[in-house]
């Protein structure tokens, strides 16, 4: 029961959707704070983080290592980076409000996309243990 329940699409779903939620805040955040002097917009890196992880799991896997198990994966964690290279104004401040509510709208879709897909891998669990009681 434990490996259907401990699988690897729903560990990725599940850190897509705490990276997006994490996202959400640094992106709501940044446009509370388009007029602030001298703030520097956040971002969150997970997916390039993730790509690498898997990566390295793919290509240990392809060589005949032993793959990186759950463990690798659960190291993946998001991380918030502020962007300190670019100013928009005079006053220092760095955010683009418009660039925000793109960033949030695409943020929004890909959390649903992910939650969307989650509840599809779960649907299937489901259904597993349930046509295993008859």
């Amino acid at each position: 029961m434990w490996n259907v329940l401990n699988n690897r699409t729903v560990a990725i779903l599940a850190k897509a959707m705490d990276a997006a939620s994490l996202r959400q805040q640094v992106i709501a955040n940044n446009i509370a704070n388009a007029n602030t002097p001298g703030f520097k917009r956040s971002t969150v890196v997970f997916e390039d983080l993730l790509r690498t992880a898997l990566e390295e799991q793919r290509g240990r896997k392809a060589n005949g290592l032993p793959s990186l198990g759950p463990d690798r994966l659960n190291e993946v964690q998001p991380r918030v980076v502020r962007d300190s290279s670019t100013t928009m104004r005079t006053d220092g401040n760095n955010v683009d409000i418009e660039m925000e509510m793109a960033q949030l709208a695409m943020n929004t879709i890909n959390y649903n996309s992910a939650a969307q897909l989650l509840n599809g891998k779960l649907a299937q669990i489901r259904y597993v243990i349930n046509e295993g009681r008859r």
